[in-house]
């Protein structure tokens, strides 16, 4: 489990393929710090598992299931990425759940700046608009943010300063992909609910659960109890 604050950024020293299996190397000088083989690192939001330290240096196992499902698809040497280790149980929650585990792949499609934030236009493919709503926690890039506006297939996210200096977020552009898990509590309520009165789950296309999902608006979230 991480919570979305993300510790550094780590730069990919080597990609190599063995069998079906991806080798990525990362240089980090926080997250590596009492890292543990099998440890849980979330790489731009992707939950990875250690499998080899050397100095500054950490090694992920990836099976290409993962790599196809995610921006590790388009990484190369020499690119950054965004770097959180598992939270611990004495650690200090400051974002929301996040699990790792991608939901889809979205795309940049504004950036614009207003005062001394940034807000940033994202779109997602269709069937994922009953997971989001206004006010609502997403996962970008591992990064824990409030979603601004919901709009169309997609939505804005405002950025702090503090957060495009410390984050990948400060070195994208329009066009650029992005890792998005939404909230996993939304996408428990949207399950739960994709279920017709006789008992039958039509949630079987999930994720992105599609017509058989309601949307999960905030009057919905009121309604249920959880806000």
């Amino acid at each position: 489990m991480f919570t979305g604050i993300v510790r550094e950024m780590g730069r990919v020293n080597r990609i190599e393929k063995k069998g079906g299996i991806v080798l990525i190397t990362i240089s980090s000088k926080e997250v590596v710090r009492g890292l543990n083989i099998g440890d849980s690192v979330a790489v731009s939001g992707v939950c990875l598992t250690a499998v080899k330290t050397a100095g500054s240096a950490i090694t992920f196992d990836v099976m290409e299931e993962t790599v196809r499902r995610s921006t590790l698809a388009h990484l190369k040497e020499g690119d950054t990425v965004n770097l959180e280790g598992s939270m611990g149980v004495d650690g200090v929650f400051g974002g929301h759940f996040v699990q790792g585990h991608i939901d889809c792949v979205g795309t940049i499609r504004h950036i614009n700046k207003k005062g001394d934030s940034f807000s940033i236009d994202i779109g997602v493919p269709d069937g994922f608009s009953g997971l989001y709503v206004n006010k609502g926690s997403v996962a970008i890039d591992g990064i824990s943010l409030t979603i601004g506006e919901c709009k169309g297939n997609g939505f804005d996210v405002y950025i702090i300063p503090h957060t495009l200096k410390s984050t990948t977020l400060g070195l994208k552009a329009p066009g650029d992909k992005i890792n998005v898990e939404f909230d996993v509590i939304g996408k428990y309520i949207a399950k739960t609910t994709s279920h017709s009165g006789n008992g039958t789950n039509l949630s079987n296309s999930f994720p992105g659960m599609g017509q058989a999902s309601p949307r999960v608006t905030e009057k919905f979230l009121e309604d249920k109890g959880f806000i």
